[in-house]
């Protein structure tokens, strides 16, 4: 299955579904995961230094035999490693975890504070020496955005939140999208909230789609990078199936009172 890809940086292009690898921790799920995503399509691998499988993901990619250059490998700098000194070794552990010599994309993970904006200074470094081919962030609000750029040489390519129907965050999209930088969007199905919403389910049987695949297509219409998460083949083969339908005004109208600033991890927006 073809999933299009979204141009984020000049010859950078991401695939706009990846596969999300959050709490993904034992080797036989990451192995499950990553070998049913290949499967049905992915190229797009979402991780982290926290999440504890940037070595388990490179070894899943090994065993398949997949060439580095034909997969788009995300990473994350984990808060702690924000820390003067710290940033750049941190990440030449990633890159000997991930066994590769450069990330696709490198991502501060969260904004720390009094931190982030020297951090970024590092993936900036990061970028320029070839580590990343695009560097963005992660958890940003807009308050954020605008302290960072103000302050940058190199505009973030992304800005990876929680973004789902129950969590639209319209001013946050409309100011990334005048800015150029692209969402991505986590947890895009709300970790299973409110999958059963009649709005929801009127959508799935007007398209013959499921509640999951109609969520996700709402992040699509926004223009977001998707990054689902399952360990189950018939899910992750699912979550791309979300390329033959558009939905129209109405729907979007609808599902637009489906916002209800429910999040379901961590809230940045109280982050100085």
């Amino acid at each position: 299955m073809s999933i299009p890809k979204i141009e984020i940086a000049k010859g950078v292009k991401i695939p706009q579904v990846g596969l999300g690898l959050w709490l993904v921790r034992k080797d036989e799920d990451v192995e499950r995961s990553v070998g049913a995503a290949l499967e049905a399509g992915y190229r797009h691998f979402d991780t982290a230094q926290i999440y504890g499988n940037e070595g388990k993901l490179a070894k899943a990619l090994e065993d398949h035999g997949i060439k580095r250059e034909d997969v788009f490998i995300t990473t994350k700098i984990w808060l702690v490693n924000f820390a003067p000194l710290l940033t750049i070794p941190s990440f030449h552990r990633s890159l000997k975890r991930l066994k590769t010599d450069y990330v696709d994309l490198l991502l501060l993970h969260f904004p720390v504070t009094l931190l982030r904006n020297h951090a970024w200074k590092e993936l900036e470094k990061i970028h320029q020496d070839g580590g990343a081919k695009a560097i963005g962030v992660s958890n940003f609000t807009v308050k954020h955005l605008k302290e960072l750029l103000a302050n940058c040489d190199v505009v973030p390519a992304v800005n990876q939140v929680e973004l789902h129907v129950y969590l639209q965050q319209p001013e946050l999209v409309e100011y990334c999208r005048e800015q150029g930088i692209v969402l991505e969007a986590y947890s895009p199905l709300a970790h299973g909230y409110g999958m059963d919403n009649p709005v929801l389910q009127k959508l799935a049987d007007k398209y013959d789609k499921t509640t999951a695949q109609i969520m996700l297509r709402w992040c699509v219409e926004q223009g977001a990078i998707v990054l689902p998460k399952s360990k189950q083949a018939d899910r992750v083969l699912s979550n791309i199936d979300i390329f033959d339908f558009k939905l129209d005004e109405t729907d979007m109208a609808e599902l637009k009172g489906l916002d209800s600033d429910h999040r379901t991890c961590w809230d940045p927006t109280h982050v100085i």
